[in-house]
């Protein structure tokens, strides 16, 4: 459904992406993890639209979107829900989520809506108030409730669980595993890691613009260098601070590192 093939992002002369490749497959959650800074947000704004990578190419159902619009992409069926929810504050909920099928013209907009509330009873009962007066977790609902509004066959998610108690992120993972169970692709970006994989099928690690390890879920809990870098396993260990330098790697002088998911040496060091 979705591939990246050699992706490179830039901000003007900052490389925020380099040579990412990463393939969705229709029914599945797939997570992307890594930590703050690590280019997560940037590579689902490559997707989307809002930025145009510098190399590479995004196919999505076998046909290159690379320099589409953003609105042209939302109609080809990818939808994005940022981080930290962007809600309209001063708009009801109803009016948040009919803002989600602004680009339809077709006359299933209202039953869609009644699907929403079915899956979201609560956003339901808060229909007429406003989307700022919403707990943390219910913005977090109505937000991919509002993504859910343009019928996608693919949803990106930006850090869902950011800022949220871990019983409301115990609950918003259940969605996204209902929703994709309803038929809609996952694209799940996380710092949360643990939340991520226990309802991912497949995953990708992200660290400084490059994935360093993809696999499936399964195999990326039980990886030493995920646990200990992002399951709190441990102490916190960088994965990819191997770069091939004049024909060699950079850390083999860095004692500090004790294994590497990059580098053939690092890695028979592995328990």
């Amino acid at each position: 459904m979705l591939q990246l093939s050699d992706i490179s992002t830039y901000y003007g002369q900052i490389r925020a992406l380099e040579w990412v490749n990463l393939k969705v497959n229709p029914g599945e959650i797939v997570a992307l993890i890594g930590a703050n800074g690590a280019g997560k947000t940037t590579l689902l704004n490559t997707i989307c639209g809002v930025l145009s990578p510098k190399h590479g190419q995004v196919l999505f159902d076998d046909k290159p979107i690379s320099h589409f619009a953003a609105e042209a992409i939302v109609q080809l069926g990818i939808s994005h829900v940022p981080e930290r929810r962007q809600v309209f504050s001063g708009l009801s909920v109803s009016d948040n989520l009919l803002l989600g099928a602004y680009h339809r013209r077709d006359k299933a907009v209202r039953q869609d809506l009644d699907a929403v509330f079915e899956l979201f009873p609560i956003l339901k009962e808060r229909q007429k108030q406003a989307g700022g007066t919403l707990s943390g977790g219910e913005q977090q609902m109505l937000a991919i409730a509002r993504g859910m509004m343009s019928r996608p066959k693919l949803l990106m998610l930006d850090e869902p669980s950011v800022g949220l108690a871990p019983l409301i992120v115990r609950e918003i993972m259940r969605i996204i595993v209902d929703l994709c169970a309803r038929g809609t692709t996952i694209l799940l970006v996380e710092q949360n890691a643990k939340a991520a994989l226990q309802v991912a099928d497949r995953g990708y690690v992200l660290e400084t613009g490059r994935i360093v390890l993809e696999g499936t879920a399964k195999e990326l809990m039980a990886d030493e260098g995920v646990q200990k870098a992002y399951l709190g396993k441990g102490n916190r260990l960088q994965l990819a601070r191997c770069r091939i330098e004049a024909g060699g790697y950079a850390c083999l002088t860095d004692s500090s590192i004790e294994t590497c998911v990059v580098c053939p040496t690092r890695q028979r060091n592995k328990a």
